[in-house]
């Protein structure tokens, strides 16, 4: 009997710790504390009662306000050349045409993105995204399709504006070309492949890129966000969703993306676009002259007192340059009291002044500084 007493006693007592261990660590929802506490995969946390409802927040790190910001204002151009026929009479015999076939009746069509700039229906792109173009479609990131004309365009910086007509386009914000810096982070809207609207991200990864034999006037943003075929004319934003520059070309020796793609800057495009609404053309200045950039080699080779600069290797006989005066072999020190640095340079302030108009001129002749006055002249177009 005693041991039957004492085998209950412990029995008992045994029971009553374990209920004392397991009131000590449980919640009053069954969980272990310790195990939410160490976020253990193997018993779910404890439900929370149900509240209102909140958007997640963004990640960090993420651009999709910028991307949302920027997207429907970006378009997919499909433009359509229509095939020379041949006039010879033979061609239309129905014989000929079993064996050699209806060649050239095929339309030649290609792809490139653009960018609406303004509620009335003027969108941005590359020129050679359009030229020669017989029909140009327009499609909207909301599914919209409408067909386009050219307003203008300028080969020389590789732009053009066309036009459609839709009511409520939606519209990108115009953002600060000249405030960007290598390292920003940028994003490039386009329609790649003509798989659709992308968006790639990357850096901008140079400035003031020229001398790329592109375009004639070059001033690129350089950057490694993937830019492929179907691209060009699409826009490159940065991180507010505001358009830094128009997407034009890339470096590859593949034809797709190695990371070096270039984009105009706004503070070019601006300017071009505003000329083009204007007038449907731009105007540059021009005085007929050719240029050769002053290096530390030939101003040693010469005799220079200068190490950079730009010289004047050839004057076009008759021209504005050569009615001013100058000659070959003066060295350009300054137009309009503005330093000249390179041809580059000096290409571009030559091209702002405004035909008509007479600008002065500082060349280095044979060690002595001489000022002229140059009557400016319109920039023929390019051949």
């Amino acid at each position: 009997m005693r041991r039957l007493w004492l085998l209950f006693a412990q029995t008992v007592t045994v029971a009553l710790a374990l209920y004392f261990v397991y009131t000590a660590v449980v919640t009053d929802r069954g969980v272990p504390v310790r195990l939410q506490q160490m976020g253990s995969a193997e018993r779910p946390a404890p439900m929370l009662e149900a509240g209102p409802s909140k958007p997640p927040a963004l990640a960090g790190g993420s651009y999709r306000n910028a991307a949302a910001r920027a997207m429907p204002a970006v378009v997919n151009i499909v433009t359509s050349k229509r095939p020379k026929r041949s006039k010879h009479p033979l061609m239309k015999d129905p014989f000929f045409k079993r064996f050699f076939g209806d060649e050239g009746d095929e339309e030649d069509s290609s792809l490139g993105s653009g960018v609406i700039v303004s509620a009335e229906g003027y969108i941005l792109t590359n020129n050679h995204v359009v030229e020669a173009a017989d029909e140009i479609e327009v499609m909207l990131a909301d599914g919209r399709k409408a067909a386009a004309k050219v307003v203008g365009t300028d080969p020389e910086t590789d732009l053009a504006v066309i036009k459609i007509k839709l009511e409520k386009l939606p519209v990108i914000v115009l953002g600060q070309a000249e405030q960007a810096q290598v390292g920003d982070v940028v994003l490039a809207i386009g329609n790649p492949f003509g798989v659709g609207q992308t968006v790639t991200m990357g850096i901008i990864s140079a400035l003031g890129r020229n001398n790329l034999h592109i375009n004639h006037f070059e001033n690129f943003i350089q950057t490694d966000a993937a830019i492929n075929f179907g691209n060009s004319g699409g826009a490159l934003v940065d991180t507010h969703g505001n358009l830094l520059g128009i997407n034009s070309a890339i470096y590859s020796q593949s034809g797709g993306s190695v990371g070096i793609g270039f984009a105009i800057p706004m503070s070019t495009a601006k300017t071009v676009m505003e000329a083009i609404i204007k007038s449907g053309h731009v105007v540059r200045g021009w005085i007929g002259v050719e240029t050769q950039d002053i290096t530390p080699e030939l101003a040693r080779s010469f005799s220079l007192p200068r190490q950079n600069g730009a010289m004047i290797a050839g004057v076009v006989r008759n021209g504005p340059a050569y009615k001013g005066g100058v000659r070959p072999g003066d060295i350009l020190l300054s137009v309009d009291d503005k330093p000249v640095s390179d041809t580059t340079g000096m290409l571009n302030q030559i091209a702002q002044l405004v035909p008509g108009e007479k600008a002065k001129m500082k060349v280095l002749r044979k060690s002595r500084e001489t000022t002229l006055d140059v009557t400016v002249g319109k920039r023929p177009p390019p051949k």
